[in-house]
């Protein structure tokens, strides 16, 4: 069995998706957001 570099892995990722409204979302370091900055614009917190 070959072990693949897993740094490769990560390239080969698809963008992650908003569940919302299916945009895809500009991720950022440090960031485990769901949601895309419009969907969670729309959001209010309780």
């Amino acid at each position: 069995m070959q072990t693949k570099n897993p740094l490769e892995l990560f390239r080969t990722l698809p963008p992650k998706q908003c569940p919302e409204c299916g945009d895809q979302i500009t991720e950022q370091a440090e960031s485990y957001l769901m949601e895309c900055d419009h969907c969670l614009s729309k959001r209010e917190d309780y």
